[in-house]
């Protein structure tokens, strides 16, 4: 009976903590299915805090490196499951970035097996959540832009945006120096509403230093397609098109495009817009942010003498939000500097 129970597809797990030295000693046995059945049983063991604590610690993790070149491409997806399992706790990302996994595991990504890269970019991923695996992937970002051109599978869009945008928040000189604001352009009219939030996220960062500011200016499509984000459905794609725009308008080619792209009807209609109290707390959060963008935005555009006369005309609206007794605090502070500018006369 105790065979007929026997999963053929894991590798018998020794009882506690002689489970995880066990399991990667198998790895060093003959036969891609042996490996395979190990591999399995350690990620579904990961799964338990403590032996994912033994796996990064006990010095196990040197002993993978030899499977990212096995022939079989389950056992190459595999392991790099286990990977993505681990990297999704801080300790397991600090463990792989003081090893010397990176480099071969960044060459999987050409790797024929669909499940093995997708689950590469999946540890990349993760790993660029810390700074230093951010900065650990900076000379990785124009292979990662040029993937993003060429990938079709949402999933991985996705992952390869976040990895982007943790990236180039760190550093944009290499997204930008890829082409990045062309590239990421094309994703800001994507049908999932998920992959334009990214893509306007990975803008954002790009947007940051004033080489990004004046890519963003002479492209011809990124800012019609940015103000027209400011009136998508969801609100994380507003913001991040708001996030943009206030980075853009800071120098004076931005403030002109922008106001020639007749964008602060659109910006104070934002402003005007009532939504009820019942709105949970994440989403109260987004609206913070998307309105704190829209009044730096609308204070950088004052700056100019066209923005200036135009929101003369519109401060009773501004004036009201300063007022109201439910405005947020950091709110009520943005909307008074964007006054002050407003109404500032030499």
């Amino acid at each position: 009976m105790a065979g007929a129970l026997t999963d053929p597809t894991r590798a018998p797990v020794a009882f506690g903590r002689r489970a995880v030295p066990q399991l990667f000693g198998e790895l060093l046995r003959a036969g891609a299915a042996a490996r395979l059945r190990a591999l399995t049983s350690l990620c579904d063991l990961v799964h338990e805090p403590e032996r994912l604590h033994q796996a990064v610690t006990g010095g196990y993790l040197k002993q993978l490196k030899v499977l990212f070149r096995d022939e079989d491409p389950s056992v190459r997806a595999k392991i790099c499951e286990l990977l993505h399992l681990l990297t999704s706790h801080s300790i397991g990302r600090q463990a792989v970035l003081a090893s010397s996994l990176l480099p071969p595991l960044c060459q999987l990504l050409d790797d024929s097996s669909f499940s093995c890269r997708r689950n590469v970019h999946q540890v990349l991923s993760h790993l660029a959540l810390l700074p230093a695996g951010a900065e650990a992937l900076l000379s990785l970002v124009p292979k990662l832009m040029l993937k993003l051109t060429k990938e079709e599978d949402e999933e991985v869009q996705l992952l390869l945006l976040s990895t982007l945008t943790h990236c180039s928040r760190l550093d944009a000189l290499p997204g930008l120096a890829s082409d990045g604001v062309s590239l990421l352009g094309r994703k800001l009219s994507h049908r999932s509403s998920i992959i334009r939030r990214d893509a306007a996220a990975a803008m954002m960062a790009l947007s940051v230093p004033m080489d990004g500011k004046r890519q963003v200016c002479e492209d011809a499509e990124v800012l019609p397609v940015l103000v027209g984000l400011l009136q998508d459905k969801d609100v994380e794609v507003q913001a991040n098109a708001a996030g943009v725009i206030m980075n853009t308008v800071i120098i004076t080619t931005g403030k002109q495009r922008c106001l020639d792209l007749d964008v602060l009807p659109v910006l104070l209609g934002l402003l005007s817009e009532k939504h009820g109290d019942d709105d949970e707390e994440e989403m109260k959060k987004r609206r913070k942010a998307l309105i704190m963008y829209v009044l730096r935005a609308l204070t950088s555009l004052a700056e100019a003498p066209n923005g200036r006369r135009l929101l003369l005309e519109q401060l009773p609206l501004l004036e009201k939000k300063a007022e109201a007794a439910e405005v947020d605090q950091d709110i009520r502070r943005a909307t008074q500097t964007a006054i002050q500018v407003i109404t500032w006369t030499p």
